[in-house]
């Protein structure tokens, strides 16, 4: 099925001012789940960053969130099946059995997904409040600035789930190594002060003024020639590649694929059931306050 943005179910998508300094929204929309990314709103946000980036009346594209929490990972509760949708990668072996299906799974709904994200050519900002979860982590790791508010929270705790990490795997790249190791050995919250003074956040400001200050900042960056913008994400992106980014996200999302296929050979399932997960299932584990 090919996602129409005139039927989107899992966002919001507008575009403000259109013209020479237009900014695209797109607003996650799923408040009662904590906005958990489901298969649709993965090809709907793609929908959107799609229409977004070819856009000439579109300098700036922002990604936000409704409700109390940025996004609570994975849906591990979604039955739709990725096969439903028009696919973006070239992935193979997605009707086959076994952990080749899973993986080629795994590589268009997430992985590869993320580095198409990831390489849009036109600046995207980021807004979180509250929690961001394992799979949200990736949400905003794709954006080139994020803004947190100060109640903000960041956590990947699958380790605790019997895998190294979330499939986009650029922890490293976000904290640093030794912190990237000690926030996935334990899974525990790192708070927006913290997150910047990593690197990956770059303003945190007051919860009522999260979404006016993204705004302004993208109304300022959309006053900047359009092709600069363009080739100075370019340069910067392909620093990182230069260090090696392309090639140890993929050698990380290969591990991941191994942790799952030992889960399902020694428990049935992609993810360990064990006790130390108790807390861990991502579209479980923000309270529904």
């Amino acid at each position: 099925m090919t996602v129409s943005l005139d039927d989107l179910t899992t966002l919001r998508y507008e575009v403000v001012d259109p013209g020479d300094r237009g900014v695209a929204v797109v607003t996650l929309d799923r408040p009662a789940s904590r906005n958990a990314q489901n298969k649709r709103m993965t090809y709907e946000l793609n929908a959107c960053f799609d229409d977004a980036s070819r856009r000439t009346d579109v300098k700036v594209i922002v990604l936000q969130a409704d409700g109390p929490h940025f996004c609570s990972g994975h849906d591990m509760r979604d039955r739709e099946s990725h096969r439903d949708f028009d696919l973006v990668s070239t992935s193979a072996g997605y009707a086959r059995e076994g952990q080749e299906g899973h993986m080629a799974f795994e590589e268009e709904v997430y992985f590869e997904m993320c580095w198409r994200w990831r390489n849009i050519p036109k600046p995207v900002l980021a807004a979180a409040q509250g929690k961001t979860i394992a799979g949200g982590l990736m949400l905003l790791w794709v954006a080139d600035v994020i803004i947190a508010s100060d109640d903000a929270q960041f956590s990947d705790p699958v380790v605790g789930m019997g895998v190294n990490g979330v499939e986009y795997f650029a922890h490293p790249w976000e904290f640093g190594a030794r912190k990237a190791k000690e926030l996935l050995f334990t899974g525990e919250f790192l708070d927006a002060e913290d997150a910047k003074a990593m690197g990956m956040i770059n303003h945190v400001v007051a919860r009522d003024e999260l979404r006016e200050s993204t705004m302004s900042m993208a109304h300022t960056i959309a006053l900047k020639p359009a092709f600069a913008l363009k080739l100075a994400k370019e340069s910067v992106n392909q620093t990182l590649e230069a260090q090696g980014q392309w090639t140890a996200l993929r050698s990380a999302f290969s591990m991941q694929q191994l942790a799952h296929a030992h889960n399902r050979a020694k428990y049935g399932i992609p993810v360990d059931p064990g006790p130390a997960q108790s807390g861990a299932r991502t579209s479980a584990n923000v309270e529904r306050s």
